[in-house]
């Protein structure tokens, strides 16, 4: 059999959005595999497949897929809606509707990057989710503008020189935003004095702040 030859079953559309940034939705592995499907038979036109259809299509059982499904139900991921077809019968259909408003939120809020009249100037397109793309990118959407090679470069040594963690980067960028000093120089004065005093953990500078503030 040939490769046009499984061209007949069809093609199932994803968003690079989801597939990019669904850890940071808090979605796990297998329920990303549970929306794949759920995509796959609602793009065939078939809205409400059962859970043992499902299963039959992973590596799932099918008391799997039910605790899968509710679990995305309780985050407000996927919502259970009520039809009515041509001769009034009454019946179901899973939406991902929520999970699409909560990806656009996301984006949004994280990747778009915007100037201070908050214009969106860029949309990023690299899928990566390394911590030097991450953070170059909450940077540049705190200061409103882009990062220089060399900016970059100070971030990547943050990390693999200095050994800061993501989070911590994180909580030094705040402290630069709330006090309007954007500018990587204020972030790694903020770095040191935390280094100065110990801090390694997101915990004790969250502490160290609420003493200090």
């Amino acid at each position: 059999m040939q490769f046009n030859d499984y061209r007949a079953l069809g093609f199932t559309t994803l968003q690079n959005g989801l597939i990019a940034y669904y850890p940071q939705l808090q979605i796990s592995d297998a329920e990303l595999l549970l929306i794949i499907q759920l995509e796959a038979f609602g793009q065939r036109g078939e809205l409400f497949p059962s859970n043992e259809k499902i299963a039959a299509n992973t590596n799932l059982t099918v008391t799997d897929v039910g605790n899968l499904i509710q679990h995305l139900i309780d985050q407000n991921y996927l919502t259970i809606e009520q039809t009515t077809d041509s001769q009034d019968k009454i019946g179901n259909q899973y939406s991902l509707n929520k999970l699409y408003e909560a990806l656009d939120h996301y984006i949004d809020q994280n990747i778009l990057i915007k100037n201070k009249q908050n214009k969106t100037t860029r949309v990023t397109d690299n899928l990566e989710n390394n911590p030097i793309n991450y953070l170059s990118r909450k940077v540049e959407i705190e200061f409103g503008r882009y990062l220089s090679p060399i900016e970059r470069e100070e971030i990547s040594q943050w990390l693999s020189v200095d050994h800061y963690s993501p989070d911590i980067i994180e909580l030094a960028l705040r402290e630069a935003v709330l006090s309007q000093a954007y500018s990587l120089k204020y972030i790694d004065r903020v770095l040191l004095n935390w280094q100065r005093h110990n801090l390694k953990t997101t915990a004790e500078v969250k502490r160290f702040l609420k003493r200090n503030r």
